[in-house]
């Protein structure tokens, strides 16, 4: 039976735990819920920063005993809504990365964000299957997926996952791979949350040192032949180049460089796993296409590989809305510059369009729960960071966007680019509904008292 919280039931479990216990009015809870999105202020029942893993386990038998619910964030850059009750648990405490070279298994703590994977690998000549942002949380990422700038050519991160450590509702600490809790393994492999918080992570590794990549740059009058050159192009590379373009509207500030200030450009980003020369030869009708005023295309150490996007990697407000596309044209470039190119009145830092497929498309070293699979492109929108758009302008300017490509629109996603995910329907489009039935009752048989808070 739950209980109520009360100063002495706090007091017992900050005696319990080798971390930080804050509830709710406490200084320095604000700074210990704190997320990538600084629009979004978590302000729940009670905070625990993590330490250890007895930590987690004492956290969630706490939230049990209470009748409360558990929430989890290592980074926050996944958080689109406040959380106003219950227990947080943050895992920025819990970091570290080993591996094994022989093995090629990183196992990977709680809190360890995609920079510490990339650096640690690549002092064994392994790469992991990251994203294009490395201050991202590594295990939040992959329990939804993860498509990254070598995803064409090697599938979803999720794929690479060969086990990871969860504390369940009940406050026990179980493995889940292959051969052990299959059930669960196949959940945390895209299911994303409502199944246990993860404490640790093996994620396979790939031997690969370099990558010919990098960005290519097309200014506003350049835009339509660059963006027309790639939907055609994308459709006749091998699997070994993954790229994607980016509409990016660069605001007149000095923290922006000098070559782009102010500017409203065609980012192209490209990674191609292979021979230099082959990579050069494979990029050349795009650089045929339309001069590029930046060439920033060449070989790269994979310790780099977060160049190739250079995406943010400081706090800020952020507002952004994502799905997959089916099969795109010449007609979708028409469309879309229509309602998001040059004189078009839209609040986005950027528009990201990416291409997969490839390797993504198949499940990779067994089953998994990853959504999306089968669109073979993403979009996704960036608002401008003013929190007083967010409520009603950028949804509104979405709205314009998508109703003027709706052909192309797929009726499936993937949950890491879904958003705020505001209804039940918009949930289960984030995987096919056979996985979406099946992790709903994996999450019941885990979870049969809905500790862990997931969904709409």
């Amino acid at each position: 039976m739950a209980t109520p919280i009360t100063l002495d039931a706090v007091a017992d479990l900050r005696e319990s735990v080798s971390g930080v216990v804050y509830v709710r009015g406490d200084e320095g809870l604000d700074d210990e819920a704190a997320c990538y999105n600084t629009a979004i202020v978590h302000d729940p029942d009670v905070v625990v920063g993590a330490g250890t893993v007895d930590d987690v386990v004492m956290a969630v038998r706490f939230a049990g005993e209470h009748g409360v619910p558990v929430f989890v964030q290592a980074t926050g850059h996944g958080a689109f809504a406040p959380i106003t009750s219950g227990v947080l648990i943050t895992t920025g405490r819990m970091t570290g990365v080993s591996i094994d070279p022989a093995s090629r298994i990183a196992t990977i703590d709680a809190g360890t964000r995609w920079g510490e994977v990339v650096e640690a690998g690549a002092r064994y000549g392994l790469a992991p299957i990251t994203g294009s942002s490395i201050s991202v949380g590594a295990i939040g990422y992959t329990l939804g997926g993860g498509l990254g700038p070598l995803s064409r050519t090697y599938g979803f991160t999720a794929d690479w996952a060969r086990g990871f450590t969860v504390v369940t509702a009940d406050g026990r600490v179980v493995r889940a791979t292959a051969e052990e809790n299959p059930d669960l393994f196949w959940a945390l492999r895209g299911g994303k949350g409502g199944l246990g918080v993860v404490v640790e992570m093996d994620l396979e590794l790939v031997p690969l040192t370099h990558v010919y990549g990098g960005g290519l740059f097309f200014d506003t009058a350049h835009i339509e032949d660059a963006m027309r050159a790639w939907v055609d192009w994308v459709h006749t590379v091998p699997d070994t180049v993954t790229s994607s373009v980016a509409l990016v509207r660069f605001p007149p500030i000095e923290e922006v460089p000098e070559a782009l200030r102010g500017k409203f450009v065609l980012h192209l980003r490209f990674a191609f796993v292979g021979d230099d020369a082959e990579g050069e030869r494979l990029l050349a009708p795009i650089r045929d296409a339309a001069p590029a005023f930046l060439d920033l295309v060449g070989e790269m150490p994979t310790s780099a590989i977060g160049s190739i996007h250079n995406d943010a990697d400081q706090p800020g407000p952020a507002w952004d809305r994502g799905m997959q596309l089916k099969d795109i044209d010449q007609d979708f470039v028409t469309a879309f510059l229509a309602r998001a190119g040059a004189g078009s009145d839209v609040p986005f830092i950027a528009i990201e369009i990416r291409h997969i497929g490839g390797a993504a498309a198949e499940e990779q070293h067994g089953g998994t729960a990853v959504g999306g699979r089968q669109a073979p492109f993403t979009l996704v929108m960036i608002g401008v960071p003013v929190p007083e758009l967010f409520a009603i302008a950028m949804p509104q300017k979405s709205d314009y966007v998508v109703s003027g490509i709706l052909p192309w629109i797929a009726s499936e996603t993937n949950i890491n680019f879904l958003g705020h995910v505001a209804s039940t329907q918009q949930f289960a489009s984030a995987w096919p509904s056979h996985a979406f039935d099946r992790l709903a009752s994996t999450r019941t048989a885990w979870d049969p008292d809905g500790v862990f808070a997931y969904g709409p």
